[in-house]
């Protein structure tokens, strides 16, 4: 499982996020996704070395990244002096990573951090890329899109979900359990939403695909979330985390993540091409 949580990680901090910076339209962002390499390969190279000082310097490098995107949450806020639902789940995608570089941190350097063990800091990494940081900006973008009563629930229950997670952390099961609802919830609005954007006169076929790939693998991820919280909480028969992280994990990481990434870059350059202004 070490490894395959090592390859959705490098996936997040390569890719997801450099990708994600793009589809901001922030011009106050362009800097850090130019220099974001410089803090993405030494997070990347430390998944793979032993824990200890070197493993810990270099986690610490993407910890720096990290807290500069944290950082513009509050000089965006300040510009734009108002919190509208796509916009709180914005500048909450903003600041997930920096959770995940603190658990990476702790975990490269051997270090339990608030009481949690090595193997859930572990997979708390990949959970707020993920599920933090795609999650929360696509759910911004989709209620851009959308400003419809659903659009505005999606963005506003995905910053709220991750955060009653997190409060769950320390609370308990049950707490983390109403989290894994809530953020349900607001995915499956984002996947609804997504799949009725499908078929706009408009999109050609890979954003199509792209679209639909991604509302598809997004309830059928959410379901298992849904039923691991569930178990935890409960006691009820639920997936292993070994079964999760090549389940829950790859999907969200590669069908959903991915592809609605990819689909929204393609309709940003859609619609900023001379050829879309005139569509």
């Amino acid at each position: 499982m070490a490894v395959l949580v090592g390859l959705i990680v490098m996936l997040g901090m390569l890719v997801i996020v450099p990708l994600g910076l793009g589809l901001f339209g922030d011009p106050a962002l362009d800097r850090i996704r130019r220099l974001w390499p410089l803090f993405a390969v030494p997070g990347a190279l430390s998944l793979w070395l032993p824990r200890g000082g070197a493993a810990t310097a270099a986690a610490l490098c993407y910890a720096l990244g990290a807290l500069l995107l944290a950082a513009h949450a509050p000089r965006r806020l300040a510009r734009t002096r108002s919190v509208r639902p796509a916009e709180a789940a914005l500048l909450t995608a903003l600041v997930t990573p920096s959770v995940a570089a603190l658990a990476l941190v702790a975990e490269r350097s051997g270090q339990e951090l608030f009481g949690f063990g090595l193997g859930i800091l572990a997979l708390t990494v990949p959970h707020f890329h993920f599920a933090g940081f795609a999650a929360a900006l696509v759910a911004g973008l989709v209620c851009k899109a959308d400003d419809s009563p659903a659009g505005r629930f999606a963005a506003l229950s995905v910053p709220l979900g991750t955060l009653l997670v997190l409060v769950g952390y320390f609370v308990g099961d049950w707490a983390e359990l109403a989290g894994a609802v809530v953020l349900t919830a607001g995915m499956w609005t984002v996947a609804l939403l997504t799949w009725r954007s499908v078929h706009v006169p408009g999109h050609d076929r890979a954003t199509r695909v792209l679209l639909a790939s991604s509302a598809a693998v997004l309830v059928a991820t959410m379901v298992l979330a849904l039923s691991w919280a569930l178990g935890e909480a409960t006691g009820l028969p639920h997936p292993s985390l070994t079964w999760m992280a090549a389940t829950h994990g790859v999907g969200n990481a590669l069908g959903f993540a991915l592809c609605a990434l990819l689909a929204r870059l393609r309709l940003q350059k859609l619609t900023t091409s001379p050829e879309g202004r005139t569509a």
